[in-house]
This record gives structure tokens, sequence and C-alpha cells, in this order.
């Protein structure tokens, strides 16, 4: 599944409020960009996203049934 695919799915699920799967959107499109941008560039990003990831915390606590 390519970004644009993820996307759409995202979309038609109307999962725009669920953070992991932005976080799976964002690192899909960093993959597909990496031979395009430096080294440099895409640890800084790739450390952006995780530091993203680390903040969404367990979110899910609660609601498992719902989102699982």
């Amino acid at each position: 599944m390519d970004s644009k695919e993820l996307a759409q799915y995202i979309e038609t699920t109307d999962s725009i409020a669920k953070p992991w799967l932005l976080v799976q959107l964002r690192l899909k499109k960093l993959q597909e960009k990496q031979n395009t941008i430096s080294s440099a560039t895409y640890e800084q990003e790739l450390a952006d996203i995780y530091q993203d990831l680390m903040n969404l915390g367990e979110w899910w606590q609660g609601i498992e049934e719902e989102v699982f």
C-alpha cells in the first residue's frame, strides 16, 4: 500500500481522528521520498515522527474494544 492508498483508506473509513494511522501515513510518505532527500534530513524527519508517536502515549487505554 502506498501513501495515496493509505490516505484514501483513512479518508474512506473516516479515520482522520486516529493518530496512529496518521503516523503510518507520515512514515510511508517519508519512505517514498527517502531516495530524494539527504540522510540528515531523513533522520531528522524520522526522529520527528518517532517523537510524535511517543507523545501519543497509551491513548488506547479504556477504549480497546473501540479501536482494536
